[in-house]
């Protein structure tokens, strides 16, 4: 029995996720991913007409539930800083499929600056300003250290929130990462260490008397005796 039309641009992102994923956007076949998919080159273009439209698909595939996840995590009411944990445990939970995406989105970011232009670009309407508005949240709140410019918070977010998860999630098995805990207790980790870099700007300590000063005291305690 045919298949239903309806199910062709499916099949073809899922073969050139396949594709992409062994060889590279580059070096994958439009001929070899017409044929896992059950259908022609002619029907590949017809729904993306450039193979770098077929790649932002197969990312779709897997950021679209990402970003609606985040959206609904960095959207709830109350302090920043959970609603970040929340986040990062989400990003810690990953499943495979996001996971295999992701590995193609780092590969080809690297090795194609028109594919990373891309996906920045795709970035700047999904995750990232969610992110954003929640550290305007905490700067607001006092949880963040206004101090800092909102960027450099957002690069020290990524830096202690996503990118150990990811790791963990990716290279567990590799020894280096092998002590790394699970998905909250590292999101605990996550959200202290930001806490002690980039929060709320504490009281600042009474400064020392000078020995100057202390000397002066001293003397001066001396002679009231």
């Amino acid at each position: 029995m045919a298949r239903p039309r309806s199910d062709i641009k499916p099949r073809i992102v899922e073969a050139a996720r396949a594709r992409f994923l062994a060889q590279g956007v580059d070096g994958a076949s439009l001929r070899a991913i017409a044929r896992d998919a059950g259908t022609n080159i002619g029907m590949i273009v017809y729904y993306f007409p450039t193979k770098d439209d077929l790649f932002l698909s197969v990312v779709e595939e897997a950021y679209a539930g990402i970003v609606a996840d985040m959206a609904h995590l960095l959207g709830a009411t109350g302090p920043a800083l959970p609603r970040l944990r929340q986040a990062f445990c989400r990003l810690g939970s990953t499943s495979d499929l996001e996971m295999e995406v992701i590995r193609l989105m780092a590969r080809e970011a690297l090795s194609s600056s028109a594919r990373l232009r891309r996906l920045l670009a795709r970035f700047m309407h999904g995750h990232i300003p969610l992110v954003m508005a929640t550290i305007s949240d905490g700067i607001r709140n006092g949880e963040l250290d206004g101090t800092i410019p909102a960027p450099l918070i957002l690069l020290a977010v990524v830096g202690l929130g996503p990118l150990p998860q990811l790791v963990r999630r990716a290279a567990r098995a590799l020894p280096l990462f092998a002590s790394l805990p699970d998905a909250g207790p590292l999101a605990d980790l996550s959200i202290g260490l930001l806490a002690r870099t980039v929060g709320g700007a504490k009281k600042p300590a009474r400064p020392r008397r000078s020995d100057r000063a202390r000397r002066e005291r001293s003397r001066t305690l001396r002679k009231s005796r």
